[in-house]
């Protein structure tokens, strides 16, 4: 009996979304406001802004989708979809249900691992966000983690 071969390749759907240059945290916040939908209410999901080195927005990705209080990020499935798009950056975003916007302990493991393992590639997490529907938390804004400069402060 032979063992086939998997054929693994990248899919991508063109979406009417105007390509907006990242200079801030808000501005982050304001694109990811365009693909999360009305579950941010409901449950708890993670995506990732992909940009290339002017910090123009190329694309982004659902990595995640959970329960009401957490889901599963695969660090993996981040770096994968930043190598195939030719990432020079990446912004982790995910939502809290509860509106409560400070970051767990395991959101800001989370967010160092997601650095340190894009590194590797010499991909940079330029932020990790937290969201809700009409607020969000920038670790980068708030020293939460250790984030090159290629964004300012606000």
């Amino acid at each position: 009996m032979k063992k086939k071969a998997v054929e693994y390749s990248i899919t991508a759907k063109k979406q009417d979304f105007e390509i907006i240059k990242v200079h801030s945290s808000e501005d982050a916040f304001n694109f990811a406001k365009k693909f999360y939908h009305e579950d941010i209410l409901i449950y708890e999901s993670a995506f990732i802004i992909l940009l290339n080195q002017a910090n123009n927005v190329t694309g982004y990705a659902k990595i995640s989708q959970g329960g009401i209080s957490q889901t599963l990020v695969d660090k993996r499935i981040i770096a994968k979809y930043a190598i195939d798009a030719f990432a020079s950056a990446v912004i982790f975003v995910h939502n809290h249900p509860s509106g409560n916007m400070k970051p767990s302990q395991e959101d800001i493991k989370l967010s160092d691992e997601i650095k340190k393992g894009l590194a590797l590639f010499g991909i940079k997490l330029l932020d990790s966000i937290i969201i809700s529907y009409d607020k969000y938390y920038s670790m980068l804004d708030e020293g939460g983690i250790s984030i090159n400069d290629h964004m300012t402060r606000r």
